[in-house]
């Protein structure tokens, strides 16, 4: 017979597996004990894959790039502070709408509101968007299929707290229910309108403008920026006259990277239709004429309307790009081009918060429908944290041996330097890390606090220059790290991986920041 805590721990495991977790993520602690030996035992059953990391923030967002890509997971740890290390994961997996689990070892009820060691209030630790299942009986233990948003499972362990015999799940992951949510709403032609795609809004996007006539602005995350109707400088065009006379727009997925399209969907003479899109919070921040599941329409528009936006995007792009290449010098742009260059079809990319996802929205052109070229990024809350760690996941989550590449910042590599200790046993993806180093924040610079009347604070503030070697960094974890100062031997890098997990460093200015940003913000307005 075994003991009570071993058959709770054994009962959250086979829910799990049921519930089709294939991937679990625990970080050492006694009191989680149970459930580490019983995740160790459903893996060594082949029910499950094991992942160990010693820092909890980073198993999080571990277990968060996994769910991300479609291999469902669940992350684990011991009682205390630990549990508050989850929580920027479990925040962005419920803005997210990722069915992401964590699995929290508790003591057991009658020491609660004691001084007892690692002894704190679990129970909705995550705030009311993660709901919690406290379990103390193992009958109580439930892991929906089909859920849309994480959950926390917090399990009060006694002791003792090691299991006595051997044990393997015998579970059938159950299917997820079909959804039935299909209101879709037919569109009438005549508005003159464009189709707005956010992070996460998927072809449906792109489906809609193809068969509409009309432009599509998409994201690079937004998984619809594929086709030719999907335009590479949307954001330089919308504050200029072609931009103020759109009257309808059509908003997929999380819209979350340009403000020009806030200023857009925010402005009283524009129609917006919404579709809903997943994530806890589904309400928009700017007026809605109508919500649906879904948009179609019966026919196209006239051409008249995507031609000028095509014809608009070509000259902006031209103006762009000889920009750039008079500048004499790698700029973060260059990098983020020849990044999106660099992906072969089937590859994966990870991007990082801040300037790289702007970057890259700028420089990333469509790629041919099909291709399969997919890129994700935290946005949900649009944070910095875990990026390392989210995309390890991602890579290591994929069903395909294509490689994934993840663009980002120094400051976002610095925040999850831990990201990159892993065990010896651990498994280790493909993985090329791009850092664009410019020793600090350089996003801030764009943005008002980095005007000339708030210098004398700026760096101390926001700027942080941190004088980092990022070098040495990697090599105290025995990462393979490359410095490179050209484009040609950034390219290079890009197109021969070595394998496994690499960096790729990219020093670039910072002093310039704001004066470039300004320059490619006049681009869609010249002078005569």
């Amino acid at each position: 017979m075994t003991n009570p805590s071993t058959d709770l721990a054994r009962a959250v495991m086979t829910a799990l597996v049921e519930a089709g977790v294939r991937e679990v993520v625990v970080s050492p602690g006694s009191r989680n004990a149970p459930l580490s030996f019983a995740a160790l035992a459903a893996a060594g059953s082949g029910a499950v894959r094991l992942h160990t990391r010693i820092d909890e923030r980073s198993g999080g967002f571990l277990a968060l790039g996994l769910t991300r890509s479609g291999s469902r997971a669940a992350v684990v740890c011991t009682s205390g502070t630990a549990v508050a290390n989850l929580h920027p994961a479990m925040l962005e997996a419920a803005h997210s709408g990722l069915p992401l689990v964590a699995v929290t070892a508790d003591r057991p009820a009658r020491l609660r509101g004691t001084d007892a060691n690692q002894t704190t209030d679990h129970v909705g630790i995550f705030g009311r968007l993660v709901p919690t299942h406290d379990l103390s009986d193992p009958a109580q233990v439930e892991v929906s299929a089909d859920a849309d948003g994480p959950l926390h499972l917090n399990v009060q362990l006694d002791d003792p707290l090691l299991p006595d015999d051997a044990w393997a799940p015998a579970t059938q992951p159950a299917q997820p229910a079909p959804r039935t949510d299909t209101d879709e709403h037919l569109l009438a032609l005549g508005p003159r309108t464009v189709v707005v795609a956010g992070d996460d809004a998927g072809q449906r996007a792109r489906q809609l403008a193809e068969a509409a006539g009309w432009p599509l602005l998409a994201e690079p995350t937004s998984g619809s920026r594929t086709g030719a109707h999907a335009l590479r400088c949307y954001r330089l065009l919308l504050d200029t006259e072609l931009g103020r006379r759109i009257e309808r727009v059509v908003v997929f997925g999380h819209p979350t990277l340009s403000r020009p399209v806030t200023r857009l969907l925010g402005r009283d003479d524009i129609e917006v239709v919404s579709v809903r899109h997943r994530g806890v919070w589904t309400e928009r921040p700017y007026p809605v004429a109508r919500e649906a599941s879904g948009v179609s329409v019966e026919e196209a528009d006239g051409p008249a309307w995507l031609d000028e936006w095509r014809a608009a995007d070509r000259e902006v792009s031209q103006r762009l790009d000889a920009l750039l290449a008079a500048e004499g010098e790698l700029t973060p742009y260059d990098v983020a081009g020849a990044v999106s260059r660099a992906l072969p079809a089937g590859a994966q990319l990870v991007v990082g918060a801040s300037s790289p996802v702007r970057d890259l929205d700028l420089m990333v052109r469509p790629y041919p429908v099909g291709s399969r070229r997919k890129t994700i990024a935290n946005r949900g809350l649009a944070g910095i944290d875990g990026t390392v760690s989210t995309a390890i996941g991602a890579a290591l989550g994929r069903d395909s041996d294509a490689h994934t590449f993840a663009l980002m910042g120094d400051v976002t590599f610095l925040h999850d330097s831990n990201g990159l200790v892993l065990g010896p046993d651990e498994p280790r993806p493909d993985l090329t890390i791009v850092v664009v180093n410019d020793d600090g924040g350089s996003i801030f610079a764009v943005l008002e606090q980095g005007a000339p009347e708030h210098a004398a604070g700026f760096d101390r503030l926001f700027g942080t220059p941190h004088g980092v070697d990022l070098g040495a960094l990697c090599a105290a974890t025995r990462t393979p790290h490359w410095r490179v100062e050209s484009l040609p031997e950034l390219e290079q890098a890009l197109s021969s991986p070595h394998g496994g997990i690499e960096v790729v460093e990219v020093r670039v200015r910072r002093d310039n920041r704001r004066d470039l940003d300004a320059r490619i913000r006049a681009l869609a307005t010249p002078t005569n």
